[in-house]
């Protein structure tokens, strides 16, 4: 049933429990106190979404199969890096069915969604230009005129503005409706004129390097393991692996490996299950030998000792039992 709303968030693992709701799982990082908010429309056949972000951050997304995913900044300034090409002012993915793909941004940024099953997106595309268009299958990123983006953004804000402020009148099915034609004619507009952009990679299948890295980063978390054992078991040389999570992270490959433990750890202690469980465990879970060095980095970046952590956790606990 057609409905919207929206939350706010200061703790990335509660902002990416929400994007699993809406089939998008995130593995984020960042750098400084996080601060999110989302609001989402449920439309017939679409989802929206716009991901208002207040933190410089990467992010390791997968979106699922069963959708299509667009995603497009809302503003045309502060853009982000996303498959490892800076997007323009007015650029538009549409990503592969089931794409694992990174995205990060510099500083504060909004970026939009819609979602929207493949069917209708064709049927709609049979009716709309009287050709059949199958949907692009390398997820390219499309070059829109800046009449075109100019009203994909303005037609997504008006339907979010709806969900945020009169949420009910998204249960009306004319309305409903209404919006969601006029946002798929956008869509089929998209597809069918504008053009497709050419992404210049700083290393040849870069994205499958850094696919590749994640997936053996996600087994040896609790391994620490220095950046020429991690090429060897990636079958990648460190210049490489070093060009490319530069340009699709921003970052070091070090760095990187650090803020994920890190958010392991507080994964953690944001869900333990009972006073048993310590911070000296959970740093040893996460490959930390010294829980000294665990507190001094745990800090820089959340602000709080672990220990705090816990015992907030904790307390919370004992409070609603």
């Amino acid at each position: 049933m057609p409905g919207g709303g929206t939350s706010t968030f200061v703790d990335a693992a509660h902002y990416e429990a929400a994007l699993r709701q809406m089939q998008i799982e995130a593995i984020i990082v960042f750098r400084g106190k996080f601060s999110a908010r989302l609001t989402w429309a449920e439309l017939h056949y679409l989802q929206l979404l716009r991901c208002e972000e207040d933190v410089a951050r990467a992010a390791y997304l997968h979106l699922a199969p069963g959708l299509v995913f667009v995603t497009f900044p809302a503003y045309p300034t502060s853009l982000p890096v996303c498959r490892g090409a800076e997007l323009h002012p007015d650029d538009i993915i549409f990503h592969r069915r089931g794409e694992r793909l990174h995205q990060s941004i510099p500083q504060s940024f909004v970026w939009n969604v819609i979602a929207v099953e493949p069917a209708q997106l064709e049927r709609y595309s049979r009716v709309l230009s009287g050709a059949s268009h199958s949907l692009p299958a390398g997820g390219p990123i499309l070059q829109l005129t800046p009449r075109l983006a100019a009203r994909l953004r303005r037609l997504h804000a008006q339907a979010c503005r709806l969900a945020e402020t009169k949420a009910r009148m998204l249960s009306h099915p004319q309305v409903s409706r209404a919006i969601e034609q006029e946002l798929i004619e956008v869509l089929v507009a998209c597809l069918t004129t504008a053009k497709t952009r050419a992404e210049i990679l700083p290393v040849p299948h870069c994205a499958t390097l850094m696919d590749r890295f994640e997936g053996v980063l996600g087994q040896h978390l609790g391994q620490p393991r220095n950046i020429f054992e991690l090429c060897e078991l990636i079958g990648v040389s460190a210049r490489a692996l070093r060009a490319c999570c530069a340009q699709f992270l921003g970052m070091s490959p070090a760095r990187y490996m650090l803020l994920r433990r890190l958010r392991e750890v507080r994964n953690a202690l944001l869900h333990a299950a009972s006073d048993i469980e310590n911070v000296t465990e959970i740093a040893y879970r996460f490959g930390f030998a010294k829980t000294a060095h665990l507190t001094r980095t745990y800090r820089a970046i959340y602000g709080e000792a672990p220990s705090t952590t816990l015992q907030r956790r904790l307390d919370s606990r004992f409070a609603g039992s």
